[in-house]
């Protein structure tokens, strides 16, 4: 059965803006890759490969032909959704106390939609369900389009970090940056100088979250290993990836449509939970529409475990 939106709206540009800067810094991949507002409807971006070395031409020689592959990958936003129930007598109270509220909820919503960024990209799970999700376009997302990997190992993980740069380098990418699973931070920081027992990387201890690390940009999130033992498929256990390191800054794009509609339902049953007017309650409902593509997937490698 259908629901009365009683009211709707739309997050002010300059709150849109204060969103997604808190996105971004809770989001590993919006954090490693930077932010790129689309059109509703998606883009199409072309990945123009050029293949060969060019030739030196002699005098009255003849120019011989090059190769180039050309393709697109599209970026096509997907909904996501956050809501939550209040007593409808936040209707009856001034405008002053609203405020730091709604200002709460944004916050909220902010933090959700980082998770699900990364959430969706990284393992293309639905972040409330815990399943494969059905939205997602094939299998666009790390898990499913990377199929480059570095066995884990917990002694040596800076090891895995070379052999990862070292399978991009040899494919002629770049690397700009890496997202890490906590454990595997924290393995870095609990590397020692044998004969010294000093720590190696320092940075990492105690729970450090350093933004660079050597020439790399950095960030530790535990969405990077997100899975639930109450999951489906590939979330019925926690992801085996413990970092993922490429070219974030080039062959990785993301973004969201501006508009975000944001809405006050007292009617109906919008979240399955009972009738609102029943329990004398109202759900605060705000949506996004975010998108992402991987340009190039040989610019990208995972650290996972065995």
């Amino acid at each position: 059965m259908g629901t009365r939106t009683s009211t709707s709206t739309y997050f002010k540009p300059e709150l849109v803006t204060d969103i997604f800067n808190k996105t971004a810094g809770h989001s590993a991949l919006a954090r490693l890759s930077g932010q790129k507002p689309m059109p509703f409807s998606g883009t199409d971006t072309f990945v123009f490969t050029v293949d060969g070395e060019a030739a030196i031409v002699g005098e009255a020689a003849d120019k011989p032909a090059g190769t180039a592959t050309i393709s697109t990958v599209t970026i096509k936003p997907i909904k996501f959704v956050y809501q939550h129930r209040v007593s409808d007598e936040f209707l009856n109270i001034s405008e002053e106390k609203q405020l730091p509220f709604l200002a709460a909820f944004a916050d909220g919503f902010a933090k959700k939609m980082a998770r699900a960024l990364d959430i969706a990209a990284m393992h293309g799970i639905d972040p409330a369900t815990k399943a494969d999700s059905t939205t997602i376009v094939g299998t666009n997302y790390f898990d499913g389009l990377v199929s480059s990997t570095v066995t884990y190992d917990s002694t040596a993980p800076d090891d895995n970090i070379d052999s990862a740069v070292a399978t991009i380098q040899g494919a002629d990418g770049a690397v700009s940056g890496i997202a890490m699973a906590p454990a595997f931070a924290s393995a870095l920081g609990a590397m020692k100088n044998a004969a010294t027992h000093e720590a190696l990387y320092d940075q990492f201890r105690f729970g450090g979250q350093p933004e660079r690390f050597g020439t790399l940009a950095c960030n530790i999130n535990n969405t990077v290993n997100f899975g639930d033992a109450s999951g489906t498929g590939r979330a019925l256990t926690a992801s085996k990836d413990r970092a993922i390191i490429g070219d974030f800054a080039s062959a990785f794009r993301w973004g969201y449509a501006e508009n975000m509609p944001m809405e006050i339902i007292q009617y109906g049953n919008p979240d399955g939970l009972g009738d609102l007017k029943r329990s004398n309650e109202i759900v605060l409902r705000a949506e996004a529409y975010i998108g992402w593509g991987i340009l190039d997937t040989s610019s990208f490698v995972r650290i996972v475990t065995a």
